[in-house]
């Protein structure tokens, strides 16, 4: 199980965590996805108290996490922008999606996530349990696409998919409790997981519908969706 959490943190961090890790060790567990979350959010929640400005402190929070993760997940959320703006049908938003270069899709859905998930981090008033939250939800979406996601083209998701199992779901799940134990604010939690599980249903929709299925893109995409969603839910409800 610890060599699964090492490679989980290799994947989803830039975390210097010593010899590479088989990647199959997780694969065969992404139900451990929202470990990562309390780790990268737990990290920058720090950063964001230990800044005397709320401001300042919450955009070197959401720039905390950026660099943590090495902005791989927001790699996805900006080819989901262009494959989102394509005209045509299902083949011509895929290759939108798959291309490499960064269109206007991408800087519009981009700096949208970013600039929502700062105003929900500077509006609430539990900072450091409104980030760690949000990323452990955030993760949690990612578990759930992963679960359910049938990809349409040969990847790292469609790699972790293969491995999965529908029963990912519980222990996915019981890994987000001790969110309940942090929460200063039980209701604005609940409200937190369900804006954040209904934001992952959308995306999977979305993948269907548009793309004909999932790819890593859009889990990551996902994720910084969800983690956006959560906090400004957290910042409303508070």
């Amino acid at each position: 199980m610890i060599r699964s959490i090492l490679a989980l943190l290799q994947f989803c961090t830039v975390l210097p965590l010593g010899r590479s890790v088989d990647f199959d060790q997780f694969a065969r567990r992404s139900y451990l996805y929202p470990l990562s979350g309390y780790v990268v959010g737990g990290l920058a929640g720090l950063v964001v108290l230990a800044v005397p400005d709320r401001a300042i402190g919450s955009a070197l929070g959401i720039g905390g996490i950026l660099f943590l993760t090495g902005a791989h997940h927001l790699d996805g959320l900006l080819d989901l922008g262009d494959g989102l703006m394509a005209h045509g049908g299902t083949g011509e938003r895929v290759r939108a999606l798959l291309d490499r270069q960064v269109g206007t899709g991408a800087l519009a859905l981009g700096m949208t996530t970013l600039l929502i998930a700062y105003s929900g981090l500077i509006s609430v008033a539990h900072p450091f349990f409104a980030l760690v939250a949000a990323e452990v939800l955030g993760r949690y979406s990612m578990a759930l696409l992963t679960i359910f996601g049938r990809p349409f083209h040969e990847g790292i998701h469609g790699y972790l998919h293969e491995r999965a199992r529908p029963w990912f779901v519980l222990p996915a799940s019981l890994l987000c409790l001790p969110l309940v134990l942090l929460t200063p604010e039980p209701m604005s939690l609940l409200a937190g997981a369900a804006s954040g599980i209904v934001t992952a249903l959308l995306v999977l929709g979305t993948g269907y519908r548009l793309f004909g299925g999932i790819n890593g893109d859009l889990v990551g995409a996902s994720h910084e969706m969800t983690r956006a969603v959560v906090l400004c839910v957290l910042a409303l409800v508070s």
